[in-house]
């Protein structure tokens, strides 16, 4: 597979404009509670038009990952947290309304929290995980081809962890396989995570290249941690999508992503040759 220049940003225009210059073939937006107003819905909508407008067919809705200065759970509590459960299901149900109408895809985070705040939440991690799976097979009937979830480094929902593959494998869901935080969840083990991408790799119809020293949530330029993008690349599903969701030292300027893009492209390319 020849990676895409996936690109994300806001539903600012500023942003948009500074990634559409460098003509993404996918584009990612990263949305937040605002996003999910009345009239943020209405933007929202008008910057997805504007990317399709320049030609780019591959679009991607992130469903926002804080609410009220927390993490938006798919776990979350309705009973412990009625004000939560409210805003993420509101939210997931417009964005998906929304990717249907438009033609593009929502991708919904499987977990945030740590083992304690799931427990916490519903007294143990195993009933925790059977709410997180009956509300992602809910998304998944109501989005169909317009749905994806994404893995975490929270033990709700992290792949690497064979009875969580298990389960997505039953559901047939749609994936998003973040490289990071397999990586981290399988504590750096390249053999573990190649294993992992490949198993998954016939449901995964996008993927966010970030790489990590396999420790903790850092986000780092690829070539920058100690992912072996070699080995990954030959089993990721060479039909799905990618952006390169890396931190970034000025959010208006996307050149970490960027030099992703070229490290891995670099690197095909010369597998290719040898």
């Amino acid at each position: 597979m020849m990676p895409n220049l996936g690109l994300k940003a806001s539903t600012s225009l500023e942003q948009t404009n500074e990634r559409l210059q460098y003509h993404p073939s996918v584009f990612e937006f990263y949305t937040d509670e605002h996003d999910m107003t009345k009239n943020g819905l209405v933007h929202l909508a008008e910057m997805i038009k504007y990317v399709q407008s320049t030609g780019v067919r591959h679009i991607v809705i992130h469903h926002p990952m804080a609410y009220d200065h927390h993490h938006n759970e798919v776990a979350v509590s309705a009973l412990k947290d009625p004000d939560g459960y409210k805003f993420m299901m509101a939210s997931a149900d417009a964005l998906i309304e929304l990717a249907i109408k438009l033609n593009v895809q929502v991708l919904i985070h499987g977990g945030y929290s740590d083992n304690d705040a799931v427990v916490n939440a519903f007294g143990d991690l195993k009933t925790g995980r059977k709410v997180i799976f009956d509300r992602l097979d809910y998304f998944q009937q109501l989005g169909g081809n317009h749905v994806m979830f994404e893995n975490s480094i929270s033990p709700a929902f992290d792949y690497g962890d064979d009875e969580i593959e298990k389960e997505v494998m039953a559901h047939h869901y749609r994936l998003c396989y973040d490289i990071s935080h397999g990586f981290i969840v399988l504590h750096g083990d390249n053999d573990k995570l190649v294993k992992s991408v490949e198993r998954l790799a016939p449901q995964t119809v996008h993927y966010h290249f970030v790489d990590s020293m396999g420790e903790h949530h850092d986000s780092l330029q690829l070539g920058k941690g100690k992912v072996d993008w070699q080995r990954v690349m030959k089993v990721v599903n060479p039909k799905a999508t990618n952006i390169y969701e890396i931190d970034l030292a000025d959010q208006n300027d996307s050149r970490e992503m960027r030099a992703s893009h070229d490290y891995l492209t670099k690197l095909m390319a010369a597998e290719k040759i040898s």
